[in-house]
């Protein structure tokens, strides 16, 4: 199966997977032909794409980092705890309780995931983007941890930190907070105190590790200096906070936003990696690059050499060249054939950009 934007889809193409809703419901059934009534559904819900099943892609499984309804479990979960937060202004043991067994559970999936890289095309609904960017943000700096070798009691301090980075924003105005023009000098200064509220809130409400405030009190913090709330340098800046802050961004920019469409994960690697040593922890993005595909199975990409194809495999070693599964050459007469760009034969061609394959 492949990824395809809602934007992109027509009908006949088959659904690749189960399409939940966002409290974990079935919303279509895996193998579903597409109506345009299921299209005008989908695009209702707010989905930024879905997975579709056609001749060039029935052969690619592509496996979620975490189980579909353990990620819906655990988006219900933290919603929950945000809106007890903002009604009541603390969080109940219970919730936080539940919270805490997602991230455990969310742990031992990753644990047993046995890929050497994590293909991430994430299925978002738009309107509950905080707990969806949430949960994404404790599973990337998860896996980010697991990778460094990180013990089980780290990484689930690890995981609480990150999924309740944004906790802080319950106390920022919501007119600032979903503006979608350019933000006031005021307004951005409003918004870069919700780590130290975060990091207060809940110092306060709850027995915490300390390195897990401290990931939600650095995760805005700058690697050069320069960030918030303490322009802290370097390793000035805790562990958690260095993990979470890569995590943080990278699914922010790949994800869909009121004043702007998400940024294709290759072009956020990119920016990712130019930016080590100034905004992010050099020796974390070169465990992140190894491990975050920057072109997932299952994307239509367009070659240097003029051909297109499906990307069928990636490699730690050479996250830029993967494996393409070209479709239709009309030089050779054939209908698909593969080509590995880590292979010498192909080193002088390029993934020039991502596209949309309309193969129905």
């Amino acid at each position: 199966m492949r990824f395809v934007p809602t934007s992109c889809l027509r009908e006949g193409m088959v659904l690749g997977n189960n399409l939940l809703g966002k409290n974990g419901e079935l919303v279509l059934a895996h193998d579903v032909t597409l109506t345009t009534d299921f299209i005008h559904r989908i695009k209702q819900l707010n989905y930024n794409g879905i997975y579709v099943e056609d001749a060039i892609s029935r052969d690619l499984e592509i496996a979620s980092i975490i189980d579909d309804r353990v990620k819906a479990k655990t988006v219900s979960c933290i919603k929950d705890v945000f809106i007890c937060a903002e009604k009541t202004n603390t969080i109940t043991k219970q919730k936080f309780t539940e919270m805490q067994n997602q991230i455990e559970t969310i742990i031992d999936e990753i644990l047993n995931n046995k890929s050497t890289m994590i293909n991430m095309i994430d299925l978002k609904v738009f309107d509950d983007y905080t707990y969806f960017h949430s949960v994404n943000v404790a599973v990337l700096s998860i896996v980010l941890g697991v990778s460094m070798g990180l013990k089980k009691q780290a990484l689930s301090d690890l995981g609480i930190g990150a999924i309740l980075h944004d906790i802080g924003k319950i106390f920022i105005s919501k007119q600032i907070l979903c503006k979608n023009g350019m933000l006031t000098d005021d307004e951005f200064g409003a918004i870069k105190k919700h780590s130290q509220y975060g990091y207060d809130y809940i110092k306060k409400e709850f027995n915490m590790s300390h390195s897990a405030r401290l990931g939600i009190l650095d995760h805005h913090e700058k690697y050069e200096g320069g960030g918030y709330p303490n322009s802290s340098i370097g390793d000035e800046i805790s562990l958690f906070g260095r993990i979470i802050s890569i995590a943080d961004v990278y699914d922010a920019m790949t994800s869909d936003r009121s004043y702007r469409k998400a940024i294709i994960p290759s072009e956020v690697i990119e920016y990712i990696m130019g930016n080590s040593e100034t905004i992010f922890d050099p020796e974390l993005v070169d465990i992140f690059i190894k491990k975050i595909a920057p072109y997932p199975t299952g994307t239509c990409v367009e070659l240097s050499n003029g051909l297109t194809g499906i990307v069928i495999e990636n490699y730690e070693n050479y996250c830029m060249r993967p494996k393409i599964r070209i479709y239709k050459d009309k030089k050779k007469d054939i209908e698909m054939y593969d080509i590995n760009l880590a292979d010498k034969d192909f080193l002088n061609v390029t993934i020039t950009k991502v596209v949309d394959l309309s193969l129905t």
